[in-house]
């Protein structure tokens, strides 16, 4: 995908989302020196939000930047405009999920679960705790977040493994990386004490945590902060139910908000969190526009460009 060129973009309205807030189309008009308004009836447009409407799937669209990090949604809800570029938010995401597997991994590893509800008992026992350090966690996904993932875990001493679709050389944080699908991967689930899912949604990955690759895992913990349509979750619960995964801790699930009748309530030994392991904050659209716009304005392909083809 190529950016556009600087012609059209001079003279390209700024659209923004009514879902942006103020501060934010301030800080979006200062950037580009031009003020929000009206697609209009012609002439090109850069649009700014969390969704496109159907109307502006236009030739005219120049370029669309996202206000999350995610854009499966975005891209299912209609056919992309040939030529418009899509770039995302990612921020400081990946720092804010890095720390949210982090706290699961600490919070098992010193049964905090189990010391909160001796608590509410005023019970007095003393209950294991293990060290995270030397264990593997196997991540899916090798890209930002899930280095950002990764790295903190390896910060704390944990034999960290990459699980990508393309060969590749281990990004930093990571002790290696297997390729998807592969014996490699097979072996490393079986000793994976932990398996975190940072995978975004795309025809390759929906329910690509399937019956077998649950019963690679062989007790691991299973956290998803990724995409919850990435996992079969009848799969999920036949592994929990057998031993096959020790717990899981799912902040993201096929159908969201969970109603109280979804059965991923009743999971055994399972958390469910209410998708808020990378909230995007206002800086983040801020800081990620004005890189891509700095980018695109020189010619250059942003670093936060989506291929539409791939879906990330």
């Amino acid at each position: 995908m190529t950016p556009p060129r600087p012609g059209p973009l001079t003279r390209a309205r700024l659209v923004v989302s009514p879902s942006v807030g103020p501060a934010v189309v301030r800080e979006l008009e200062r950037i580009t020196g031009r003020p929000a308004g009206p697609a209009g009836a012609d002439g090109p447009f850069v649009y700014v939000g969390d969704s496109l409407p159907e109307p502006l799937r236009t030739p005219r669209l120049l370029w669309f930047h996202s206000v999350n990090a995610g854009t499966d949604a975005l891209l299912a809800a209609g056919a992309w405009p040939r030529e418009a570029l899509l770039t995302r938010t990612v921020g400081r995401m990946g720092e804010r999920i890095a720390q949210y597997t982090l706290a699961w991994v600490l919070a098992e590893c010193q049964s905090v679960p189990e010391h909160t509800a001796q608590h509410s008992r005023t019970q007095w026992q003393r209950l294991p705790s293990e060290l995270a350090a030397g264990r593997t966690a196997v991540v899916h996904g090798t890209g930002r977040i899930g280095s950002a993932v990764a790295g903190l875990l390896s910060a704390c001493s944990l034999r960290t493994v990459g699980v990508a679709r393309t060969a590749r050389a281990a990004p930093a944080g990571f002790d290696r990386v297997v390729l998807a699908g592969s014996r490699e991967e097979t072996a490393e689930l079986g000793r994976a004490r932990w398996v975190v899912s940072t995978l975004p949604l795309t025809d390759a990955t929906e329910r690509f945590y399937d019956g077998p690759r649950f019963a690679a895992m062989r007790g691991a913990t299973f956290v998803n902060v990724g995409r919850g349509a990435t996992v079969d979750m009848t799969a999920l619960e036949t592994a929990l139910r057998d031993g096959a995964v020790r717990g899981a801790v799912l902040d993201v699930l096929p159908d969201e908000p969970a109603g109280p009748a979804d059965r991923a309530w009743r999971l055994p030994r399972t958390v469910i969190t209410s998708h808020s392991a990378g909230i995007t904050a206002d800086e983040d659209v801020v800081t990620d526009f004005a890189a891509c716009w700095e980018a695109v304005s020189e010619g250059r392909t942003p670093a936060l460009a989506v291929d539409v083809g791939r879906g990330y």
